[in-house]
């Protein structure tokens, strides 16, 4: 078989040649392997992001600080829940335990087997 002078681009694989296009995505900026004849990707390659999105670290701070305070108000709603939680049990315990002083136990409740 003669060998002929082809471009890089061209591989031999059993046999068949395959052309592989590489193109970056206008829209993400990533680039992509292309098989030519089939337009299928055959690799993807993201681009890099840059450090902290771009933003500044007077921007990243303030954004921390939103944070912060979002978490500390739902800490406090929850902690005041806990709180009103806790009450409402106990006065829950206490009206229990009047009903039963109320009405004292009488024993063992009747089985419908008692009946007949």
């Amino acid at each position: 078989m003669k060998q002929e002078s082809r471009p890089a681009a061209v591989r031999y694989n059993s046999g068949m040649a395959t052309r592989k296009l590489t193109v970056r995505c206008p829209d993400c900026d990533s680039d992509l392997t292309i098989d030519a004849e089939t337009g299928e990707v055959l690799f993807h390659k993201k681009a890099k992001q840059p450090i902290a999105e771009g933003k500044t670290f007077d921007d990243l701070f303030a954004g921390m600080k939103a944070q912060r305070s979002r978490a500390d108000e739902i800490f406090e709603r929850e902690k005041a829940a806990l709180k009103d939680r806790d009450r409402l049990m106990d006065e829950k315990f206490k009206e229990a335990v009047k009903r039963a002083e109320e009405d004292p136990d009488t024993g063992r409740p009747v089985r419908p087997f008692d009946l007949d």
